[in-house]
């Protein structure tokens, strides 16, 4: 239905070495919060330092190397030390439990662990689990089991190895529908020199990543679009401007004085950023933007038309996944015209695939599969779950993959989500889609946050269920419930208006916007 070309074309150095030597003293790394500084030669230096290290210590191509760690810059030189020696990185989200945390660095089969001491917990409990992860390292301070991440980049020597292969991720989903699944892509093939990583010579083309981008990146190094971009700025010389976390003023004032011309959101920020006094918006000084990228979840259609009047047509948007089977994007203008789409394809022929099988007409909602003929099967791999890895794949298309998506695709083959496949509601026989209802709440001044899903009813098989956050000034309790049941019927068919309102005092998304709404439902059910 929906055909791109293959990856583009860059032929711009790849990975901090080469930088190191044009330009030692430029900033790789800026925190935005507190100032510290990495230029390239420090991070080319400390990545090789740990890389020689690792591969001392036994390391060898294919190896995976896992890495739990707020945001800091030694993020970087533990990503960069793998990226250059063969090796896959695994970044493990710090705000899962001690159990979650080590399913993770389990499942993937780390030879190595790099833990940040800042982090609270999880180190010293993850300590406690892996007896079979021998090599550990803690950095920003002492923790008992690890080895001292200083001494032992001291200890190391700064010759880079005399082979560099391009290592990799293996990153794991946010688990939003179920247990987290590593992603496996196959290696690149190509020395960390060398043009061609996938995400570098995409995005970077895309976007027009070059040695003068200032790239702020307000969110979790552990995710996967922070930690690629990352990369991608890095790899084409820029410099990364890393928040400690996202503060909606203290995002604007970081652009101002760092004077950035990229940056990546999500959504929920979007939200937070228009949810600021006219005045405090009006004062920030965002001239030095030329791109602002979002992706991670969907954005309701009053939320970014309100950014593009605010910030101009520099927002540009990408649907993609952790899974990197496929890839759409559009661009201001292009969604202007098309509101509410994330565009064409990128990467991959997109296809919309009925309960049947076939593909559906033009318009009809399906699930979405990326089709890659360029592999000869799927073109990634869930870690240890070849039986995951299959039910991604189309029955009859090993080549067609999804991620369980819903959506359509109109007359010019513009991509438009309707929700993931898991969270379709079916209440008296109709498809109810719970994004398009949250979306409609994105920017009431009483709604903080909203979560909408189907709960069993024994009349209509299922009825949705509305839980908000309330805006600060918002008082919760049935009078809230009203006005917010009156809100909705005058904007959406009645079937779609939730049946009961929920309040809590927050809602859980991952840092990346992703409602986790599994937790959510096994609340309710919990109380029921």
């Amino acid at each position: 239905m929906l055909a791109h070309g293959l990856w583009c074309g860059h032929t711009a150095p790849m990975y901090p070495g080469t930088w190191a030597a044009l330009h030692p003293d430029k900033p790789a790394l800026v925190m935005a919060g507190s100032g510290r500084t990495l230029t390239y030669r420090e991070l080319d230096e400390r990545s090789a330092r740990l890389a020689r290290h690792l591969h001392d210590r036994g390391l060898r191509t294919g190896d995976v190397v896992a890495l739990v760690s707020d945001n800091t810059p030694e993020a970087y030189e533990v990503y960069w030390a793998a990226l250059r020696s063969g090796l896959y990185v695994t970044a493990v989200n710090h705000h899962l439990t001690a159990a979650e945390a080590a399913y993770v660095v389990e499942d993937c089969g780390a030879r190595a662990l790099v833990v940040s001491a800042t982090v609270p917990r999880t180190p010293q409990a993850l300590a406690a689990r892996l007896g079979g992860v021998r090599e550990r390292l803690a950095f920003a301070g002492a923790v008992e089991g690890y080895a001292d991440y200083e001494a032992v980049l001291a200890a190391s020597s700064p010759a880079p190895l005399p082979l560099q292969p391009h290592g990799d991720d293996l990153l794991y989903s946010s688990g939003t529908t179920g247990r987290p699944k590593g992603v496996k892509p196959p290696l690149p093939g190509i020395a960390v020199d060398e043009p061609g990583y996938r995400y570098v010579a995409l995005f970077g083309t895309l976007y027009s990543f070059t040695e003068d981008t200032v790239y702020l990146s307000p969110a979790p190094v552990y995710h996967a679009a922070p930690l690629r971009f990352g990369g991608v700025v890095h790899a084409t010389g820029g410099t990364l401007v890393m928040m400690e976390r996202f503060e909606p003023e203290a995002f604007l004032r970081a652009v101002e004085e760092h004077r950035v011309t990229h940056t990546q959101c999500v959504p929920t920020m979007f939200v937070r950023l228009l949810k600021l006094p006219e005045k405090v918006r009006a004062a920030a000084d965002t001239s030095s933007l030329r791109v602002v990228v979002h992706a991670a979840a969907p954005c309701p259609v009053e939320v970014k038309r309100a950014m593009i009047d605010w910030l101009g047509p520099l927002v540009e948007e990408y649907y993609a996944s952790t899974e990197a089977n496929g890839a759409t994007c559009i661009d201001s203008a292009q969604w202007l015209a098309h509101p509410g789409s994330v565009g064409r394809a990128l990467l991959g022929t997109v296809r919309v695939v009925g309960e049947d099988g076939a593909e559906v007409a033009t318009g009809e909602v399906g699930t979405i599969y990326f089709e890659r003929p360029e592999f000869e099967g799927a073109p990634f791999s869930y870690h240890n779950d070849p039986e995951r890895t299959r039910a991604t794949q189309h029955p009859d298309h090993p080549t067609w993959t999804t991620v369980g998506d819903l959506g359509r695709v109109d007359e010019e083959g513009y991509l438009y989500l309707t929700d993931r496949k898991a969270f379709m509601v079916i209440s008296g026989g109709v498809n109810i889609y719970p994004q398009e209802v949250e979306d409609h709440f994105s920017l009431h001044p009483a709604v903080a946050d909203v979560a909408v899903l189907g709960v069993p009813d024994d009349d209509l098989g299922e009825r949705l269920v509305a839980f908000v956050q309330p805006a600060d000034a918002a008082v919760p309790g049935p009078d809230l419930a009203r006005d917010l049941t009156a809100f909705a019927r005058e904007r959406m068919a009645a079937y779609k208006v939730p049946r009961e309102f929920l309040f809590r005092a927050t809602l859980p998304r991952t840092p990346t916007g992703k409602m986790v709404k599994g937790r959510l439902q096994e609340e309710y059910a919990a109380t029921r």
